[in-house]
């Protein structure tokens, strides 16, 4: 199920970027928010609902399904937001949240699942939610962010996510 979020996790982030790269009204830029948002809390509530506590020698659907309700969770409140003009500030601490989150993340696959690749994608997408701290809480505009959310969505969820479903990662 990684696969299929990673797939659309690269297509919302490289359309967030094109979007504030060419000025596209955040409500536009909404509607895919809400559709990957939704998919990835689905998606993750099945494997909840299905999964393990802790499978033998692995770290457990429940910790799989925390993580990936972290980008569901992103795009919806990126979206309301966006939707209602909301303030950002708070959107802005959950990201900071979530950033420190990927810490642990990345440590968990490198150290026990001996994944050096998905510990770098999670630094990566650390990097990505702390712009979503300073940008909105310490109002520090990064012009690179954009850029960095196309990158992302790139290599870190589009490229993934196809190798995962077709078998190749």
């Amino acid at each position: 199920m990684l696969g299929v979020v990673l797939l659309y996790v690269g297509i919302v982030l490289i359309n967030n970027g094109i979007a504030r790269i060419t000025n596209i009204d955040s409500k536009s830029s909404a509607v895919m928010n809400v559709f990957v948002g939704l998919l990835s809390i689905i998606i993750n509530i099945i494997t909840i609902v299905h999964g393990d506590f802790i499978l033998i020698d692995d770290i457990g659907d429940f910790y799989s399904a925390a993580t990936g309700l972290l980008f569901g969770f992103t795009y919806l409140y990126v979206a309301v937001n966006s939707i209602f003009n909301l303030d950002n500030r708070l959107y802005g601490w959950y990201s900071l949240f979530v950033a420190i989150n990927t810490i642990p993340a990345a440590w968990i696959d490198f150290y026990i699942n001996g994944d050096w690749k998905m510990a770098i994608i999670w630094i990566l997408w650390g990097i990505l939610w702390l712009t979503g701290f300073i940008e909105n809480v310490l109002k520090k505009e990064l012009k690179f962010v954009p850029y960095l959310a196309i990158f992302e969505g790139i290599f870190t969820a589009w490229i993934p996510g196809f190798l995962i479903l077709t078998n190749l990662w």
